[in-house]
């Protein structure tokens, strides 16, 4: 009896960090903004996950943008020498106030973590500053009647640095507690992103889902998208194993793909430049008006496509 009791303790984190919640995004709903690092600049899980959406939803019009910024932090840190002393890492705090005010977001996913413990062993000073910065983004979105769905980080490789693997598991863990401590919203990707890899690494330990340990290719974006696409009530998805798979029963459906990856990375450098940030080396996007209206365009083509 006494093993059996200590071997539940050990099992039950796991069953609660595994589980998923469903979360409908509201019918009033028109504009949804995804914040986060360069994972989220990158882009191809927003991408994939509104390719879907319109897919099955061809009639609700909602408008995802991407205004993720590379390198940045939601906690305000940065390593001392970071990019090899050229510019300090971008801080949330710094640009969030104008991202709000041009934008109007009713819906936003955040995603941060992966750069927030810059890199080093689990410490409680940084942990902390990661847990202040989360908890005053909720509170932001609040004060502007947004809804906030937060996602826990990808997975940082263990192979490249257990240690700091470590520091995402504590992230995601805590991140994940405030679904039940505080009712947020939470969206878990980490864990299934870290099953997926030690899984794959099994049959294959050459196998990776991120060449660098941090940003993962098209595999991992589409277990990015997956989670998301789960948790807001499209369970179906667990039974494709990529985007191409996902989006195959339509006979548009790579067109319509390619076309919302354009749309996407023409309003996020649009709006990056509009909005403002400390960033160098990002590509200036186009006036904003004029990527409005070339958004426009690309959106008329999708719409002809789904009908």
């Amino acid at each position: 009896m006494r093993f059996a009791f200590v071997f539940l303790l050990f099992i039950l984190p796991k069953v609660s960090v595994f589980s998923q919640s469903n979360y409908e995004i509201p019918a009033d709903t028109q504009r949804i903004v995804f914040l986060g690092n360069s994972i989220t600049y990158a882009g191809q899980y927003i991408s994939y996950v509104e390719t879907y959406f319109r897919l099955k939803y061809p009639d609700r019009d909602l408008d995802w943008i991407n205004v993720g910024l590379p390198s940045e932090t939601v906690s305000g840190l940065s390593e001392e020498n970071h990019a090899n002393g050229a510019f300090p890492r971008p801080d949330l705090h710094e640009r969030l106030d104008r991202v709000f005010e041009q934008m109007k977001p009713d819906l936003v996913f955040v995603n941060y973590g992966m750069n927030d413990g810059i890199y080093l062993p689990l410490d409680e000073e940084r942990y902390q500053k990661y847990k202040d910065g989360i908890n005053w983004l909720d509170t932001k979105i609040g004060e502007i009647g947004a809804e906030a769905i937060f996602v826990t980080p990808p997975v940082y490789d263990p192979k490249k640095d257990a240690a700091y693997a470590n520091v995402l598991d504590n992230y995601s863990e805590w991140l994940i507690s405030k679904r039940y401590t505080e009712d947020w919203k939470v969206i878990d990707i980490h864990w299934p992103m870290r099953k997926y890899l030690e899984d794959q690494r099994e049959l294959d330990s050459a196998f990776y889902l991120a060449k660098d340990g941090v940003h993962p290719g098209e595999i991992g974006h589409w277990l990015m998208a997956k989670e998301i696409l789960i948790s807001i009530g499209e369970s179906e998805v667990k039974n494709y194993v990529d985007i191409h798979d996902a989006i195959a029963s339509h006979a548009m459906g790579e067109e319509i793909l390619s076309l919302v990856s354009k749309r996407q990375a023409l309003l996020r450098d649009a709006w990056l430049t509009a909005t403002g940030h400390l960033r160098p080396g990002i590509n200036a996007g186009i006036p904003l008006e004029e990527a409005q209206a070339k958004g426009r365009e690309i959106d008329a083509e999708i719409k002809k496509m789904l009908k």
